[in-house]
């Protein structure tokens, strides 16, 4: 008895696996030839034709650009116009590689996949034909090698791809563009192994309410052959299984199915589902296919707008290039997950690129939720009918399944081809929009690089729901967070808006395999620097910028005063979630008296939660915290905001006090029982207070030298006005108790500045301006007019060597530099940064961010390292910007790229008013915050004032 059960259960086992190996054998087998990415390659053979490492068999990873691994020629897309080039480079390339088919294979369907191959590409399977050249490099293809096949043996695969197309139109529509232009297999190649009946791909339509439609391409369907449709959850669960018949030789079949209690996808809640697919013929498993997906509905109404799930949507997105600098177009899952995280953290909902990304990133953007636009390559230019139709085929099959793609792209600027507009819609169950980006076209109004006041029946003046496919272009330090709130607050005024998509998300510089000088990373200049991120995925300024701006929760201006009672207005900028799916946290931050003096931070004396009432998108209601006894104590509110996800939205701070206040905090004040003395001698007057001794020029009222007790500070040639025209009318040289005092006058711009030397070497400027009244002659501050409309650069400079200085510590806005239309992204605190030479978008040897030099917002007090020569300086008036030297011009720019805004003259400069940075656009086609300001003096006024305390005690 007992012998018998044993040999029951051993049969159940047996049974048991075999079943788990039918299962498992009757999937489709996905066997790679090459490496999943270029990260992890696979060495094949490899001959190129010209250029570097040529006309000689050697060995290569597979997949990459073969100009990456030092073969052939680099070329890049502008060839024909900025890089004056007769013709773009045309070597080809020959792989070879062998491998094993196991005998088993022999009654299976096997398939040789390429992920993508620049540009054409001739497949051999031991000497043979797998079918016609495949032209186009982004878009990944197949053929049925089964009957060329050696089974139980060795197998040959030959590749010869040819870098230039000898199809006129995809040369036109993929390398005569603004792009890398590269070479080679650089995307994986594997097999598909299937059974001889099977589903070969589907094309799905899943709802809201958890419908379906499901659209089969079917092989070899026997007769008696049902299918199983069933779903799972992330979390394992399980929903009910619809059972089908399939007609026997079927080769397309639909079929509809509804499951309950589905979560919908949407960016804010990527709920995915693995739907199974079975055949069976009388109980036996033909072939299980699987296929990640997510419920959702897609609604695009014309004179409207888009429509997800039922909710208008607003697209808040940037244009990505697939692109690493030492892969060229061949990048790696752990890149596409790391440029998803990168997007989602910026608040971004969106990402469109100029042709159809890896397979990886697409999933990705399901999984993170992120809304896609899909695009068929075709730079200004499209490809022909015939290939443009298979394209879109091979394109659509590939993603038709993302919940995360919601629009079809034909081309780009003018690259459409009118006639394969259909071709998107007749393979794609769910009839998403074909949009043609840049173009008002069929409704959708994608226009690129709108003006602030784009109009005449366009955008906000307009009838057509607006979405630009590319605004705030990023060339260098231009665009991006520049200028963005204006044009996002004003185009949000319309109801047909429906989000734009910033240019662009990377610095395109490739690390160059031919170069053996000190510089390795080629952006070709201008043409290609338009990242927020570098290369490597370094952030810019601008990256914080669209982080705040961007912010789904969004708080209303408000300053922090001594009755504050712990309350803000927020609003709900989400297009899904409701505020109570998210957290907050504020900290009360303190700083010691000397933080500026020593090596010490900021330190967290209180904290607490911040509870957050229920509000849907869209509404604005209070928040408010219980203020802690010792607020007051503390120097920086900081509120911190974090999703359903505890990924941080953004982290917003407020000074507790104002610059008066830090001023006599940090400065430090010491003993002495001596008074400041002054004196004049000839032309100059000389203020000495303890071991500082600071000598002013009687003429000018510039400081000509300043002198501690061991070294001559080299603080020069100012104060010098920006933005004024002054005359000098008097100076005076007074003694007020222990103080001296030098008092210059002017007629113009300034009215005075008055020079205070304490007795232990403390050094006050006691600035104002923009008091004088008209004067004879005409002569005032500004060029004899009241009124002054564009002042885009005001206050004061000094000159001061740049070799001196090693590094900063400052308690203002920061870490990184502003602009005056790109001053949110930067919070109050402790910053410190050590000395650098950054060229934003070009420095990619040495790409050291935040940068050093530039403009920085509201400086409450600094310590400027420089050796012997350092020097400590402390405001007194608030919303002062701190000017550091000039940043350099990129060296190898082409005309016309704007790369920053003229500086003032000087090196260190106090500043009211700072200059607005471009945005791909003259400054006056921008919005309110890139324009010069303006100020109407009148009789009576106080004038404006700046009070700045430096310290040059060593």
């Amino acid at each position: 008895m007992m012998l018998n059960k044993t040999i029951q259960k051993l049969s159940i086992i047996a049974f048991t696996l075999f079943a788990a190996q039918n299962n498992i054998a009757q999937q489709t087998d996905k066997i790679y030839l090459s490496g999943k990415d270029f990260e992890h390659p696979v060495q094949w053979d490899f001959y190129c034709t010209e250029g570097n490492n040529s006309k000689t068999w050697s060995k290569i990873n597979v997949p990459s650009q073969w100009e990456l691994e030092g073969f052939g020629e680099y070329t890049y897309g502008r060839w024909y116009k900025e890089l004056n080039q007769k013709e773009p480079s045309k070597e080809e390339g020959l792989y070879k590689y062998e491998f094993d088919v196991p005998a088993d294979y022999k009654d299976k369907e096997v398939l040789i996949a390429f992920g993508g191959a620049m540009t054409d590409t001739e497949v051999k399977i031991n000497g043979k034909l797998a079918g016609a050249i495949h032209q186009g490099g982004f878009y990944e293809f197949k053929y049925d090698i089964s009957s060329l096949l050696k089974f139980g043996a060795k197998n040959i695969l030959e590749v010869h791809v040819w870098k230039h197309s000898a199809n006129k139109s995809v040369n036109a529509a993929e390398r005569r563009a603004d792009w890398w232009l590269f070479g080679g297999i650089y995307r994986p190649v594997w097999l598909e192994v299937a059974p001889k009946s099977h589903i070969e791909n589907i094309a799905v339509n899943p709802k809201i309410d958890g419908s379906i439609t499901v659209d089969l391409n079917l092989k070899n369907i026997p007769k008696n052959t049902i299918l199983e449709a069933s779903l799972k959850g992330s979390n394992g669960e399980n929903f009910q299984t619809f059972t089908f018949p399939v007609k026997a030789k079927s080769s397309k079949e639909t079929i509809t199915a509804q499951w309950n209690k589905v979560k919908p996808w949407d960016p804010e809640n990527p709920n995915l589902y693995d739907l199974e697919l079975v055949l069976k013929q009388n109980g036996t498993i033909l072939h299980q296919y699987n296929k990640r997906i997510g419920f959702r509905t897609l609604e695009f109404k014309k004179q409207d707008g888009i429509y997800v799930n039922g909710t208008k949507i607003v697209m808040k997105g940037i244009n990505r290039h697939s692109f690493w600098p030492e892969g060229g177009r061949s990048t790696s899952k752990r890149i596409s997950e790391l440029d998803g995280k990168l997007l989602k953290d910026m608040n971004m909902n969106a990402v469109r690129g100029h042709y159809p990304p890896d397979d990886h990133f697409m999933a990705v953007c399901d999984s993170l939720g992120l809304f896609v636009l899909n695009e068929l390559a075709g730079w200004q230019n499209s490809y022909d009918t015939e290939t443009g139709t298979k394209l879109v085929k091979e394109m659509v099959t590939r993603d038709v399944n993302h919940p995360s793609v919601i629009i079809w792209d034909n081309g780009n600027e003018g690259g459409w081809n009118y006639d394969v507009d259909k071709v998107f819609e007749d393979n794609d169950p769910q009839k998403r929009i074909v949009i043609h980006p840049w173009a008002d076209f069929n409704g959708w109004d994608t226009h690129h690089y709108p003006t602030y006041l784009t109009g005449m029946h366009r955008f906000n003046a307009g009838e057509n729901v607006f979405f630009p496919t590319e605004f705030m272009h990023g060339t260098y330090d231009n665009g991006h967070g520049a200028a963005l709130e204006d044009f996002w607050n004003r185009y949000k005024e319309s109801p047909l808006f429906a989000g734009g998509f910033m240019w662009a998300m990377l610095d395109e510089a490739v690390k160059r395999s031919d170069w053996t000088g000190d510089v390795k990373f080629d952006s070709k200049g201008s043409l290609a620097a338009d990242g927020i991120l570098g290369p490597h995925r370094e952030r810019e300024g601008s990256y914080y910028t669209v982080k705040e701006v961007w912010a789904p929760i969004q708080f209303q201006p408000k300053q922090v005063t001594p009755t504050f009672d712990g309350s803000f207005l927020i609003t709900n900028d989400y297009l899904f979630s409701n505020l109570s799916t998210c957290k907050m946290v504020f900290k009360v931050l303190k700083s010691d008296n000397d933080v500026l003096y020593t090596n010490g931070n900021a330190k967290e004396i209180s904290s607490g939660k911040i509870e957050i009432p229920s509000i849907n998108p869209g509404e604005t209601r209070k928040i408010q915290f219980v203020v802690p006894g010792n607020f007051a104590e503390g120097d920086i509110l900081s509120v911190s905001a974090y999703d359903q996800f505890n990924k941080e939205i953004y982290t917003w701070t407020w000074p507790i006090h104002k610059a008066k206040f830090y001023a006599e905090k940090f400065l430090a004040v010491q003993n002495t029982k001596a008074k400041a003395s002054g004196i004049k001698t000839g032309n100059e007057i000389t203020l000495k207070g303890n071991d500082v001794t600071v000598t002013i020029d009687a003429v000018t009222g510039e400081i000509v030298t300043i002198k501690n007790k061991t070294a001559t500070i080299p603080l020069t040639n100012g104060p010098r006005p920006i933005g004024m025209k002054v005359k000098l009318k008097d100076v005076q040289l007074t003694q007020e108790g222990d103080k001296a005092i030098c008092t210059v006058k002017y007629s113009g711009g300034l009215s005075s500045i008055k020079w205070i030397m304490e007795p232990d070497g403390r050094f006050k400027m006691e600035l104002i301006a923009l008091k004088n009244e008209k004067v004879s002659g005409g002569f005032d501050g500004f060029d004899g007019a009241y009124f002054e409309d564009k002042i885009n650069s005001f206050g004061i400079t000094f000159s001061f060597p740049e070799k001196e200085v090693t590094g900063i510590k400052w308690f203002g806005r920061g870490p990184y530099r502003v602009w005056k239309n790109r001053i949110k992204g930067t919070t109050y605190g402790i910053w410190e940064k050590d000395y650098n030479n950054t060229i934003t978008g070009e420095s990619f040897e040495n790409l050291i961010y935040p940068e050093f030099k530039g403009y920085h917002a509201n400086l409450l007090g600094a310590n400027l390292k420089a050796g012997t020569s350092s020097f400590k300086v402390f405001s007194e008036s608030d919303n002062l910007f701190l000017r550091l030297f000039t940043p350099d011009l990129p060296k190898n720019a082409f005309p016309g790229s704007n790369p920053q805004p003229a500086f003032p003259e000087g090196d260190i400069s106090f500043m009211y008013e700072i200059p607005a940075m471009r945005d791909f656009k003259p400054l006056e086609q921008q919005g309110p915050q890139s324009q010069p300001t303006n100020i109407r003096i009148k009789s009576g006024d106080d004038g404006i004032k700046m009070n700045l305390w430096f310290d040059f005690r060593n």
